[in-house]
């Protein structure tokens, strides 16, 4: 514990009373050392939901006030525009200029709107454009399901065998991530039949973190073949530079490293080069990119016009579909504005390696630790599935709980995350056998990770 207090001392949290940590007492939580409910509990789960910033609740209020005071006039004049607040007209619009350091693009390549599936689906309606000869999408196996059903149904809605449209990539036997070489091997062995290659830039399970520049930058050396990134997991936890390694489209939800709330507003990032108004600017006559249409992609000045012409707004902004949230925006702005404050993506990666690395070397400390899965058959211990090279990982270390071959209902995962959760470790499970451990740099501390390692040893040591 001294260690762990010690680099908090070097390497505070000073974010961390920006957020509203769950306590032992609103967890509901028995088992509080010493009694103590007004404790916060060990929160080790923003890769699923990060914490609420607690200027989340005065800027949703005053958006409700704002509701209150001038109802449907609130969209052209805000009650709070003397303090700065933006008419729900273009509420989300100053939220790209916070976005764009985030994932490393420019302002008008990004838009805030949607849900992570539905903006996949609204990219890949607009990029996925297969033909006799070019039709396939390169995904990875174990991407999430909502990825999956999301390919799987474009290839139906376009007439396509999906199992033969696919080419699903999984790691080698007995490894528990891809490598970089096999997914360039396997662009270039369909490079004359691929239209999409769509992975994650992190992948949700294990943590990898794909080596995004490299990949795009091989998929874009043959004709014909579109990027896209599911940044579900990397958006707010790795620096990003979509514009600079050329991706053309991406999406990510907000709701776990970006604490923007349970369901919150998403984002897209279409390159500059995808969405001009004018595809060819010596060719302004040139109609733009088709897409999923909506009015509030619709120009501006004549949206209100109702005119039954659509005049998509250049750049990302141009594929938005419908008005959004005013709530969920404000509270995304809300918790965008304590990143810029603490330094942007690059402050918030040192301190998240600073703070897995300890994570790891605990770990390994662990008496219960196997370096390799096989190591530990029959034992009770646990082994790491996600990359141990600190560039080839996010936040997240995933942890393979060994089952016991002489008794496997005694030492299952759930008994192990049960232990912990009982006593205010919160982490994430995925069943059968993982358990994903993911230090947020705005918030958590080093002795937040020593507690979780220390409860995990005392798990295995009960079982």
């Amino acid at each position: 514990m001294e260690e762990a207090r010690a680099l908090d001392s070097t390497y505070p949290a000073t974010k961390r009373d920006a957020f509203c940590i769950p306590t032992f007492g609103s967890m509901g939580t028995k088992l509080a050392p010493n009694g103590s409910l007004g404790d916060p509990v060990t929160y080790l789960c923003g890769n699923s939901l990060g914490c609420m910033p607690r200027s989340t609740r005065a800027a949703i209020n005053d958006e409700l006030d704002a509701w209150a005071a001038r109802g449907v006039e609130s969209h052209f004049r805000h009650s709070g525009e003397d303090r700065g607040l933006t008419s729900w007209v273009d509420i989300d619009l100053p939220l790209s200029k916070l976005m764009s350091p985030i994932v490393g693009a420019r302002d008008s390549e990004v838009a805030i709107m949607g849900s992570l599936t539905a903006n996949l689906n609204a990219l890949l309606a607009a990029f996925y454009k297969p033909s006799s000869s070019r039709f396939k999408i390169l995904c990875e196996k174990g991407a999430f399901p909502s990825d999956y059903y999301a390919f799987y149904n474009q290839c139906k809605l376009h007439g396509i065998d999906p199992d033969s449209a696919l080419v699903r990539l999984e790691p080698r036997k007995g490894e528990t991530y891809l490598r970089t070489e096999d997914i360039l091997k396997a662009i270039t062995a369909n490079s004359d039949s691929l239209s999409i290659v769509c992975l994650p830039g992190i992948q949700y399970y294990s943590g990898q973190f794909f080596e995004i520049e490299k990949i795009t930058a091989h998929a874009h050396s043959f004709p014909g073949i579109v990027v896209g990134w599911d940044l579900a997991h990397a958006v707010g936890n790795v620096p990003l530079e979509l514009h600079s390694w050329n991706v053309d489209f991406a999406c990510w939800c907000s709701y776990k490293y970006l604490n923007s709330g349970p369901g919150a507003i998403g984002g897209i990032f279409v390159h500059d080069r995808h969405a001009s108004v004018a595809a060819d600017p010596l060719s302004p006559d040139v109609e733009a990119m088709p897409r999923m249409a909506g009015w509030w992609g619709n120009n501006r000045d004549n949206r209100f016009q109702m005119k039954e012409v659509f005049e998509p707004i250049e750049g990302a902004l141009g594929f938005r579909q419908s008005n959004p949230s005013v709530i969920d925006v404000v509270a995304l702005k809300a918790s965008l504005e304590i990143f810029k404050d603490f330094g942007g993506m690059q402050a918030i990666r040192r301190r998240s390696l600073l703070l897995s690395n300890y994570l790891l070397k605990l770990l390994q400390r662990s008496a219960y630790y196997h370096e390799k899965s096989t190591d530990g058959e029959g034992k009770v211990g646990f082994s790491i599935i996600s990359p141990l090279n600190e560039t080839e990982r996010g936040a997240q270390l995933s942890l393979l709980i060994q089952f016991s071959k002489d008794n496997p209902q005694a030492n299952t995962m759930e008994r192990v995350f049960g232990y912990l959760n009982d006593r205010g470790v919160i982490a994430d499970e995925r069943r059968p056998d993982v358990i994903r451990i993911a230090p947020a740099p705005l918030y958590n501390t080093f002795e937040d990770i020593f507690t979780a390692v220390k409860l995990l040893n005392d798990a295995f040591k009960s079982l």
